[in-house]
């Protein structure tokens, strides 16, 4: 009998640039390996921008565990770091350049939440639904594409025009929104 393929993928790493990329490689190839290829684009951010919170704000290092749970219909994506201080969202001006991290996050995850882990750590953490009702979406354009009118969106399956609005700012005049992480 063949059991089931692990469901569960830990990283342990120093959150600096040049492996906050490498660990996106790593989230994009997990899914990909748990055929969860419509998931990779949202879980690469997500995970990209807790790292990229962990590399700016982390102390007294910058360690940390990058945790990926298949559970049923639900992947949660944690970053357990050893700094107490529990993230907060901010209201980021237009003209801002940082402070949207966690807004992001929120954008593209179900739910998203923040614990304290132990004494001297916490865990951010997001989910996304696994379904295969969730994994049939319709594909969103890339970055760059032309915009669906709307007349298009009203044409969309039910479901497909408010995820696209939420998570990628369509409808608002404005871009999708992206990392500033390379990688």
């Amino acid at each position: 009998m063949i059991s089931q393929p692990s469901r569960h993928c830990t990283v342990e790493l120093q959150a600096l640039p040049s492996r906050i990329g490498q660990v996106r490689r790593i989230v994009s190839a997990q899914l990909r390996y748990w055929h969860l290829d419509p998931l990779i684009d949202r879980a690469a951010l997500g995970v990209t921008e807790l790292l990229t919170n962990v590399h700016r704000h982390a102390e007294p290092d910058k360690m940390c565990t990058v945790e990926m749970e298949l559970l049923l219909d639900r992947l949660t994506v944690s970053v357990h770091d050893h700094d107490p201080r529990l993230p907060e969202v901010r209201d980021a001006g237009p003209s801002a350049t940082n402070g949207r991290g966690l807004a992001m996050v929120a954008a593209v995850s179900e739910s998203w939440g923040v614990r304290p882990d132990g004494e001297s750590g916490k865990v951010v953490w997001f989910s996304l639904p696994a379904s295969a009702s969730a994994l049939a979406l319709p594909f969103c354009p890339p970055y760059g594409a032309a915009v669906e009118t709307a007349s298009a969106a009203s044409a969309a399956p039910r479901g497909f025009a408010e995820v696209e609005h939420a998570a990628d700012g369509v409808g608002s005049g404005h871009a999708p929104a992206r990392s500033a992480v390379a990688g």
